[in-house]
């Protein structure tokens, strides 16, 4: 019974890192497609527009990453919560320097489909947050 008291120990600390993993991923995805000029989420439900669907689905994962990375190594909440808008920022940053750096028109080709331009945002997306988690170690 020790063994499983033990085992259960962290389980508080577990719930509330957990919920706000999942309300910070629920803001990164509000904040995410208010933020680009095109509505991903109507052009993945309602269009069926794979482009989009691969471009918000890379956003997400390279956010949820940069999260992980941020419970991982936060010191308290209040340090994770920093952390968590640190990585908010700069998968948003990323949007802006592909968008007016690399591929001007990178959202009309998302929204006209091309799958290559929703690859590429997804890739950039991923990247960012890989970079963003593993440089959040103290």
């Amino acid at each position: 019974m020790d063994v499983l008291a033990n085992s259960l120990a962290g389980l508080g600390s577990f719930l509330l890192y957990f919920s706000m993993s999942l309300a910070f991923l629920m803001l990164f995805k509000f904040v995410y497609v208010r933020i680009t000029p095109h509505d991903e989420w109507k052009l993945v439900k309602e269009d069926k527009n794979i482009a989009a669907a691969i471009a918000l689905a890379g956003s997400i994962i390279g956010y949820s990453i940069a999260i992980a990375g941020a419970a991982s190594n936060s010191v308290n909440l209040v340090d994770f919560a920093v952390w968590g808008i640190v990585a908010l920022l700069a998968q948003l940053i990323a949007f802006v320097i592909v968008r007016f750096g690399f591929m001007p028109k990178i959202v009309e080709r998302i929204e006209a489909g091309e799958i290559p331009a929703g690859i590429l945002m997804a890739a950039t997306s991923v990247s960012v947050g890989l970079l963003n988690a593993a440089c959040m170690t103290y």
